[in-house]
């Protein structure tokens, strides 16, 4: 039985997506960020955490990657080219999607106030949607957006595009606005979403 710590309206969302999407049983502890609860466990105060036993997993990346490796779903086997090609998705979504809208965020509520430089925040959105458009054309004619299986990059995607939405970020429309709709409604998260509502 896994534990996942970290409020659901977070990137903790991604984790607990995953697992109901690979039919996992689960605690969960929706606990903010720099709680009790996660200081306990991860001194960045950062969370989503997942405890496996006595172990302490952070970021929610390495967590996906590691549950995604762990269970034999929602990945590319390690070694493959196909995995290589689905690192490289997730690597430019962190590096590029994932961190505007982390740069929107911190200048906006996260950081103390006199450190916030709201000139930085047009930024920020052009960057989100270069990296949209990008994204967009590494995916392709493929079915998902790192090869023809949805994988644990397809639920960091619609994540981050969810949370663009919810700042009022433009989302791209035609085949690729419509795809990133149809992972929204996969069974799996429409029932995280629920969570979230109630929360």
């Amino acid at each position: 039985m896994y534990t996942v710590i970290g409020h659901p309206a977070s990137r903790t969302i991604r984790v607990l997506w995953a697992l109901e999407e690979l039919g996992l049983d689960y605690d969960h502890v929706p606990a903010p960020p720099r709680s009790a609860e996660i200081m306990a466990i991860n001194p960045t105060g950062k969370i989503p955490a997942l405890m496996v036993g006595e172990d302490v997993l952070t970021d929610s990346v390495a967590i996906l990657t590691y549950l995604a490796d762990k269970h034999g779903g929602l990945t590319y086997p390690a070694g493959s080219t196909q995995r290589a090609r689905q690192d490289g998705v997730m690597n430019y979504m962190v590096s590029e999607l994932d961190a505007a809208l982390w740069t929107y965020a911190k200048h906006s509520f996260a950081l103390p106030e006199e450190d916030r430089v709201a000139e930085v925040k047009p930024t920020a959105v052009k960057e989100f949607i270069r990296a949209l458009a990008h994204l967009e054309v590494l995916k392709g004619d493929s079915d998902y957006v790192a090869g023809d299986r949805f994988t644990i990059a397809d639920i960091v995607l619609s994540h981050c595009a969810g949370w663009g939405l919810s700042r009022k970020f433009p989302l791209p429309g035609g085949a690729f606005g419509t795809f990133l709709k149809t992972l929204r409604k996969r069974p799996a998260m429409e029932k995280i979403m629920a969570m979230v509502a109630a929360s």
